[in-house]
């Protein structure tokens, strides 16, 4: 019998705006690997405390709701879906108002807790299924799948970061636009690396800087990590 290749599990971190969410669905679709995006999961949770009025300052309560949240996230990675409860949030978990209260419940322990329990059988589920799985977030490289067969932080300069935020929240880089993107951008790293390290290789992981790439050269960079991976 003729034995089924392993898995192969692609690990990416990063700070907002870095690109690692758009070069992480381009390289899954280039490979034709299932794709996981941590951090919608944190926003949908942030998205159903909302809805159900969970009080975002009682910490017991944001981890109840983690529980018990009855997510469903799609692993295709040019239509990522991500659904709570039936309700389609791809887009309402992208709102300011999302991404203004998002690191308030991300950074509650218990919180990381389940939702890295939920996160390591989602990527190993995806893997099996698609036999690879890209899996995107702030600390998928170091706690999530520190065994990923390719650990890749993808950084970029804050000025790089805003410019490429504003772009995506506002439509335009002007001073304004960077201006209303900086607490999106900066708040939410500061608070995030409270409870994960994402500035930062850890031992065995790889820095890709994509502050002077394009978007093409941004894939090329890590597409040529995974083909060393791979021996090819």
């Amino acid at each position: 019998m003729t034995s089924q290749p392993a898995p192969f599990v692609i690990a990416i971190d990063g700070p907002s705006g870095s690109g690692k969410s758009s070069v992480s669905r381009a390289v899954a679709t280039r490979l034709g690997a299932g794709y996981l995006d941590t951090g919608a999961m944190y926003r949908a949770l942030t998205w159903w405390c909302r809805h159900t009025e969970v009080d975002l300052g009682d910490a017991a309560a944001i981890t109840a709701a983690a529980v018990a949240l009855p997510l469903d996230i799609g692993d295709d990675p040019q239509a990522p879906s991500v659904t709570v409860d039936g309700t389609d949030v791809a887009a309402d978990i992208r709102t300011s108002e999302i991404s203004s209260l998002v690191s308030t419940v991300a950074t509650v322990p218990d919180v990381r807790v389940e939702m890295q329990r939920r996160q390591r059988a989602l990527i190993d589920d995806i893997a099996a299924r698609h036999g690879a799985c890209v899996a995107e977030g702030r600390d998928v490289t170091t706690v999530i799948a520190p065994d990923a067969a390719v650990r890749i932080l993808l950084t970029a300069s804050e000025e790089a970061r805003l410019r490429r935020r504003s772009l995506e929240v506002h439509g335009a880089t002007d001073e304004a636009s960077i201006a209303a993107t900086r607490d999106q951008v900066v708040r939410r790293d500061r608070d995030d690396s409270t409870v994960s390290q994402f500035t930062e290789a850890a031992d065995g992981v790889t820095v890709v800087d994509t502050s002077d790439l394009d978007f093409a050269g941004s894939i090329d960079a890590v597409m040529s990590l995974v083909d060393a991976a791979r021996g090819r």
